[in-house]
């Protein structure tokens, strides 16, 4: 038997994110780039980086999000 879950509101979905720990304290938080477009979409999502002031990055399907509005540097 399968079960399907019914994806959450976007707004409240995008708010989990940001109110988790680390991204209260400036740190990073990790999703699939799939659960991103699946629940709240890519523009809206970039958006809201933009309003934050943070930046996120994309390695294959999952991007890291930087809850802060520090400079980013690739080490290699």
């Amino acid at each position: 038997m399968s079960h399907f879950l019914r994806p959450l509101p976007a707004d409240f979905w995008m708010q989990q994110i940001f109110e988790a720990k680390s991204a209260r304290t400036g740190g990073v938080v990790r999703r699939k780039m799939q659960d991103i477009e699946r629940n709240v979409g890519k523009p809206q999502f970039e958006a809201e980086l933009i309003r934050r002031g943070y930046h996120a990055v994309q390695n294959g399907d999952q991007v890291v999000i930087f809850c802060n509005n520090q400079h980013i540097q690739i080490i290699c």
